[in-house]
């Protein structure tokens, strides 16, 4: 596998698999180089401002638009319709791997979402099982896809070209990408946001400067690499939520040449620079950052990916871990490996939490009397790695997810032990 540094969101990338392949000094030639067909792969308008713009030509040997019709699949995604509205706490131990063949579509399990997939913002988050590889070619239209495994290595074979990734890696495939989902592994989980608002790019970082969180030079986007073949293949699409399928007599994964910055790309988390508090106080989790959709309203994201990785704990006089909080943000928690600092059972790898809109959170009982009673010291929290896909908007559960057996009736329970330890005599 190749691999080229993306070193920024809104600069010009390009690669070949052949040499000459690329156009010069024009994007759409009469006649292209090799017999190549040119098209163009926008992610957002036309009209967009230059460093909002997402596009990128491509150089192929069938065009995209060469297919019959497609025809909508019995077998849908599962996961159902949204369930009832609920205001409380949620959280769900780990989905059970599939014991029959399922690839990466069918795998997919529909968890919460906060809007329908037709609307121009919000997000949707899947859970995702699978043990065999994809031989169909997958298309969502319906937004972006950040992958976020949990077990087991992939290899996502994209139209732009190839990207593996493993556990404490996560990619990033845009809307509309034509992609096949292939196990290195025998069994594979993770996590899929599902981003139908402005495309993910890296925060501002303000304050902290030019460097820190999560460095533009190691995001990793594939070369070309094209596929050849005369053979049938079917081409699904996540249209409106729906599935839906054509049969194509090539594979549509045959771009040959490229350039742009709408692309697929990867990002190892174990790169990510911590910023944290070297005197008190637990900072905001912002702070943890790697990825942002923004809104219309500067500093209110449709999406936050934000992770919580190895670092050091030094503040003084400090209850060091999250402290309790109400916000306005919803969060959609999950844990690649580890334990969560801020629980102390109950939140397995594989697993999510739901914490909504107002909702109050914090550690866990345990978590919580351990830290103000433990004497302070300069420690690692290590061996561990949460993440939180955080919106703006009130994720509602799917009906699956509000009755699957992986759902924890008492969630709640988990500060219920929480002593009253108020004194008026002892300040």
């Amino acid at each position: 596998m190749n691999l080229e540094y993306l070193s920024g969101f809104g600069n010009e990338f390009a690669s070949e698999a052949l040499p000459g392949a690329l156009p010069v000094g024009q994007n759409s030639p009469q006649k292209a180089p090799y017999g190549l067909y040119t098209e163009l792969f926008s992610g957002t308008a036309f009209t967009m401002v230059r460093s909002e713009a997402r596009r990128t030509w491509l150089y192929r040997i069938q065009p995209s638009a060469n297919h019959p019709a497609f025809v909508k699949l019995e077998r849908q995604l599962a996961g159902g319709p949204l369930g009832a509205v609920t205001p409380n706490r949620l959280r769900w131990n780990p989905l059970e791997l599939p014991s029959e063949p399922t690839d990466f579509i069918e795998g997919l399990v529909g968890m919460v979402a906060n809007c329908a997939s037709e609307k121009p913002a919000g997000i949707s988050i899947y859970h995702y099982r699978a043990n065999r590889s994809m031989e169909r070619v997958f298309f969502n239209a319906d937004g972006e896809l950040l992958i976020v495994p949990e077990q087991g290595r992939l290899r996502i074979a994209t139209e732009l070209g190839v990207l593996e990734v493993e556990p404490l890696e996560i990619v990033v495939l845009p809307r509309g990408l034509k992609f096949r989902v292939e196990l290195l592994d025998a069994q594979a989980r993770g996590y899929v946001a599902e981003n139908h608002g402005a495309p993910l790019r890296l925060p501002d970082l303000g304050p902290i400067g030019s460097n820190g969180l999560a460095n533009p030079r190691d995001f990793l986007s594939p070369v070309a690499h094209y596929e050849d073949l005369k053979q049938p293949t079917t081409l699904v699409q996540k249209f409106l939520g729906e599935l839906w399928a054509c049969e194509l007599d090539h594979s549509p994964l045959n771009v040959v040449a490229w350039h742009g910055n709408n692309v697929p790309y990867k990002y190892d988390l174990r790169r990510f620079n911590t910023i944290g508090t070297v005197s008190f106080d637990h900072p905001d989790p912002s702070i943890f950052t790697v990825l942002t959709s923004p809104t219309s309203v500067h500093g209110l994201a449709n999406l936050d990916f934000v992770i919580f990785p190895p670092r050091w704990m030094v503040a003084e006089n400090t209850f060091r871990p999250p402290w309790f909080h109400r916000n306005l943000m919803n969060e959609y928690m999950g844990l690649i490996q580890g334990v969560y600092d801020a629980k102390a059972d109950g939140f397995l790898p594989g697993g999510a939490s739901l914490h909504s809109c107002m909702s109050a959170h914090g550690p866990d009982g345990e978590t919580c009397t351990k830290a103000i009673n433990v004497e302070l010291a300069p420690h690692k929290i290590d061996n561990t790695m949460a993440f939180m896909f955080e919106t703006s908007q009130v994720l509602r559960p799917t009906q699956f997810a509000l009755e699957c057996p992986q759902l924890q009736p008492a969630y709640d329970a988990c500060w219920a032990s929480l002593p009253a330890t108020f004194n008026p005599n002892r300040r």
